[in-house]
């Protein structure tokens, strides 16, 4: 059974048919890439999934129980976790105590505590920060910490909308192999990136969206091989 189901889902902003039936799977300990063009729909996919949009038609699944009738936060809770486009930390806040956002659905303060190490672990550059207000961080410090904001909810699935959005390509580099080094931690990841190389890169399978409809889904290395693809999406002729 897929981890993550989503199932002939149509979603709308107002009367624009974002989302037109929709289905895609992520297994457990997958990461899955969602690639297409600037407004193909594919950062609505993830909003609805986390339950910032409301499909009006199609079902979507975590471990086979519908998601689709709970509150935003009650998704987090139930270990769908969505770092967004455009990283959205608090600005105002330090870098702990962004971390500690992510952890608000949880009780357990000595498990929060271990979380938290975890994530100054993996990006050590935070520990450094702890103290620092997030507005005063740089773009790709900002990502670390969204990342690790995302991580603090200890996700069953982790939605990333856009991680390289604005970042230099050294940073890029940098957060794709933090990417990879969840991936081998058994982390499972949906990933929509703008970059379709690395993320094809780093992706175990992938679909390509086009106005809101999937048009081809494989394994990541043959979507590398597809001609469409490669002349659409990797500017390879």
């Amino acid at each position: 059974m897929a981890l993550l189901e989503v199932e002939n889902v149509h979603t709308y902003y107002g009367n624009i048919h974002a989302l037109k039936g929709v289905s895609l799977t992520v297994n457990e300990g997958e990461i899955v890439t969602l690639i297409g063009a600037n407004g193909a729909g594919k950062s609505t996919m993830l909003k609805t999934i986390s339950g910032l949009l409301r499909p009006r038609e199609g079902t979507i699944r975590l471990a086979g129980e519908e998601m689709s009738h709970y509150k935003a936060h009650e998704i987090v809770g139930k270990g769908v976790v969505q770092v967004p486009e455009g990283r959205k930390i608090f600005g105002r806040l330090t870098v702990t105590e962004n971390l500690e956002m992510g952890a608000f659905s949880k009780v357990d303060g000595a498990a929060i505590a271990e979380d938290m190490q975890r994530v100054f672990a993996l990006f050590p550059r935070l520990k450094e920060r702890r103290h620092q207000l997030g507005g005063t961080l740089s773009g790709g410090e900002q990502q670390m910490l969204a990342t690790g904001r995302g991580l603090m909810a200890r996700p069953r699935v982790l939605l990333m909308d856009e991680p390289s959005m604005g970042l230099a390509p050294i940073l890029v580099q940098s957060i794709f192999a933090t990417l990879q080094q969840l991936h081998r931690a058994g982390t499972t990841i949906l990933l929509v990136e703008q970059n379709a190389r690395i993320a094809l890169q780093v992706a175990d399978r992938g679909y390509v969206i086009q106005t809101g409809e999937v048009i081809l889904s494989d394994t990541a290395e043959n979507l590398r091989r597809n001609e469409m693809v490669r002349k659409a999406y990797l500017g390879i002729s």
